[in-house]
């Protein structure tokens, strides 16, 4: 039978909320021009691969605060995570097991035999 862990609800938070910042800083930069600066568009088919970009127009300064405010935040939540009291509760030979399931804990549906 698979260790199941008590995780504090602030942990659980913390941990659920990381996952959020991480998606929604995903989905920003995907839809950002790729540089952050304006530039030309280039080509360069000389390498093993052809590589191409088109023009940048670079980011706003809007956007460039809100990438900035959710990478702060994505790191004060690692922090946190990762250095919560509960680890020292946890023999050191198990913590790599509870921060795995620790991060997948919220894919697992409430009532379901693995939790």
């Amino acid at each position: 039978m698979a260790t199941t862990y008590d995780f504090p609800s602030d942990l659980l938070a913390g941990q659920e909320e990381l996952h959020q910042v991480r998606a929604e800083l995903s989905a920003l930069l995907k839809r950002l021009p790729w540089s952050v600066e304006p530039l030309d568009a280039f080509s360069d088919d000389n390498g093993w691969r052809k590589l191409e970009r088109p023009a940048s127009p670079g980011w706003t300064a809007d956007e460039q605060a809100e990438v900035e405010k959710l990478r702060r935040r994505e790191h004060e939540l690692a922090v946190f995570v990762t250095t919560h009291r509960f680890w020292s509760e946890i023999a050191p030979e198990n913590r790599m097991d509870a921060r795995s399931r620790l991060k997948h804990a919220h894919e697992t549906p409430p009532g379901d035999p693995e939790s």
